[in-house]
């Protein structure tokens, strides 16, 4: 039986009016990212979205009672757990039975030693996933010689060697063929995009709109110059960096709502570690398509330049203590791990072309320990049903087939400190039920359970300060980046928001980009970032890495340039032993010229507030469509779905 949320059921909830967080600002999230369009022609509201994903757990074998189901549905309605914001839009679809597993999850990792690991990459970010990647020496080593005198030349004629089709297949085996003429020693050829459909028309199976031949053409022809540059040479770390990045911007360009990057590199590659040194000048603006982080099994392996991106003359690379995630899960449990890298945020550690399988945790809105633990169990059967499901790589398959890793997310930590004692409780009950589970269905035992994920979208639904971040202000701006030709901007003019270009970093304007500004605010007893130093943020990463998260606990710690001498002392001390990954961002003057958020005063607020129009709940089905980006994380980097 599919259908375990039936239509009478739902309609209890008719009248009530779900916690959206934010002063309805999570109403709008919800309509725009995960509404989709219904059968009668109308769009989804909560309940409906719901009801369509808990059934679509059930049909690929989540295996839910009629009570269990139905329990379920009660605590998403009232936002105390949710599915992850890709399984919120793609649960209960038919891109499930097309493209399997790859649908519901958003990120994945690969080492970049071949052709197919660059076509990997860009397959799940044209997917709408994010990618880690690593670009070690070893890793990178591995790539032939770029071979010498190869022509890659775009014809707008019929008779071209390779005619693109007019689909992510034929996206990716044009960039195959590239890479194979320099890399491999086929033939140089001419290519034609005279089948790739025109910018703004739209996509069908995740939605959105086509962003135009030309982005492919010039991406190619960026690459190709990457190739030129390196003939009869290897290519190096920050050559391989370069043509990933542009692969990202080709994704990304004119339908802003997808992919993610994550560069983890060699702590003592000094072009990998200056390779966003804005301040240097000749930086390419592709290269803020990735964040960046270095492996560095301790302390002392980050070098003194590294620091040097810390003083708002470039962007702040993250550390991966890769050593401690291959043998620890929670702090002091000792747990072998196949992992070799991480997904963008940094919060899931994972082996060579695995992927994330995320869930939602609202601590913050979550009323005792047996609400969470059956929130926990509950969601643990979807995510473990889609663990069993089939992916588009064979190795993908093989890799999450044995280890089966999944994690459960909390949330809203910064707005629940009192329950902090009630995590290792739930982690020893969701434990005790994947032996259980795992054994009935057939199951490997997951591998790790449990993260900290930077969530942005889905907290912003459930009014959640993200993952283990503190509120970045009482009161402050949100920024979020759409399509220009995205038919939501005209509505949140008209609603009062402010909305202006993207800014390059080299001072030009992207006009295919539009930033739209949310006023917010936190609540009177979120803990606030100002009032909390970079050093206690880390304590508290750690804590929640001890406690909860056998995975990683993704975090972006604000500092204050006075505070690193400090940070430095820390990290010297406890890196080492207790923290798997660490990003940072400069609290103020951090070098961005339109950031995810900034910091406004009461008054500011008010009077910003007065200017916008409320959005009624049930009145918005104008709202649907595309995704906002930058909003799946913290950050602002990681995608929706």
């Amino acid at each position: 039986m599919n259908e375990v949320i039936t239509n009478e059921f739902v309609k209890q909830y008719e009248n009530r009016i779900p916690p959206f967080g934010y002063n309805g600002m999570g109403y709008i999230v919800y309509k725009r990212t995960y509404s989709r369009t219904m059968d009668d022609g109308k769009m989804e509201e909560w309940g409906d979205t719901i009801q369509r994903c808990i059934n679509g757990a059930q049909k690929i074998g989540a295996d839910y009672s009629k009570d269990e189901a139905e329990r379920l549905f009660d605590h998403m309605f009232n936002l105390r757990c949710s599915f992850a914001g890709r399984m919120l839009w793609q649960l209960g679809t038919s891109t499930i039975d097309k493209i399997g597993g790859n649908s519901l999850l958003n990120c994945w990792f690969t080492r970049v030693t071949s052709v197919e690991d660059f076509c990997f990459i860009f397959e799940n970010s044209m997917l709408g996933g994010g990618v880690g990647y690593s670009i070690r020496r070893e890793d990178v080593h591995e790539l032939p010689k770029v071979n010498m005198g190869v022509t890659i030349k775009h014809e707008c004629t019929k008779d071209a060697d390779f005619i693109v089709p007019d689909s992510r297949e034929g996206w990716i085996e044009l960039l195959r063929k590239v890479l194979k003429a320099y890399l491999n020693g086929e033939k140089p050829f001419t290519y034609s995009t005279i089948l790739v459909r025109g910018a703004g028309e739209k996509i069908r199976t995740f939605g959105g709109t086509a962003s135009g031949p030309q982005i492919l053409i010039d991406g190619i022809s960026d690459i190709c110059k990457i190739f030129k540059g390196r003939e009869g040479k290897k290519l190096r770390s920050i050559d391989v960096l370069d043509i990933i990045n542009i692969i990202g911007a080709i994704v990304v360009s004119g339908n802003v709502r997808r992919s993610a990057q994550i560069a983890l590199g060699d702590p003592d590659d000094i072009l990998f570690i200056r390779a966003k040194r804005w301040d240097l000048g000749n930086i390419p603006n592709w290269r803020s398509s990735s964040n960046n982080t270095i492996y560095a099994d301790s302390y002392d392996h980050i070098l003194e330049r590294v620091w040097d991106g810390y003083g708002s003359n470039g962007e702040p690379y993250g550390f991966f203590n890769l050593p401690l995630a291959q043998t620890s899960g929670r702090t002091g449990e000792y747990t072998r791990d196949d992992c070799e890298g991480l997904n963008p945020c940094g919060e899931i550690t994972l082996a060579d072309k695995e992927c994330c399988n995320l869930v939602e945790l609202f601590l913050n809105n979550i009323n005792s320990l047996e609400e969470l633990i059956d929130c926990s169990k509950l969601l643990y059967k979807a995510q473990k049903a889609i663990c069993a499901l089939n992916f588009i790589h064979s190795e993908t398959n093989k890799i999450v087939h044995k280890n089966m890793r999944i994690g459960q997310s909390a949330t809203g930590i910064c707005q629940a400190l009192n329950k902090l004692d009630w995590l290792p409780q739930c982690y020893n009950a969701l434990k005790e039920f994947d032996h259980e589970w795992s054994k009935k269905k057939g199951y490997n035992t997951s591998i790790k359970l449990t993260t900290t994920k930077p969530s942005g979208t889905v907290s912003l639904l459930s009014g959640s300060t993200p993952g283990v971040h503190p509120a970045f202000s009482r009161y402050y701006i949100r920024r979020i980046r759409m399509a220009s030709n995205d038919a939501l901007i005209p509505i949140c003019k008209k609603a009062g928001y402010k909305t202006e270009f993207a800014l390059n970093f080299d001072g030009t304007y992207d006009h295919n980009t539009i930033i739209v500004e949310f006023p917010c605010y936190a609540g009177k007893d979120a803990l606030i970032a100002k009032d909390v130093s970079a050093i206690q943020q880390l304590e508290l990463v750690q804590t929640v890495q001890k406690i909860w998260a056998d995975n990683a606990v993704s975090n972006t710690v604000y500092y204050k340039k006075e505070e690193l001498p400090a940070i430095r002392e820390w990290l010297k001390a406890n890196f080492e032993t207790s923290i798997k990954s660490v990003s940072f961002l400069q609290y103020k003057e951090h070098g961005f010229n339109q950031p995810p958020y900034e910091e406004i005063d009461e008054q500011t607020y008010n009077k910003l507030i007065k200017s916008i129009k409320p959005i009624e709940v049930g009145r918005s089905d104008e709202l649907s469509g595309d995704v906002f980006d930058g909003m799946e994380c913290a950050g602002g980097s990681c995608p929706i779905k």
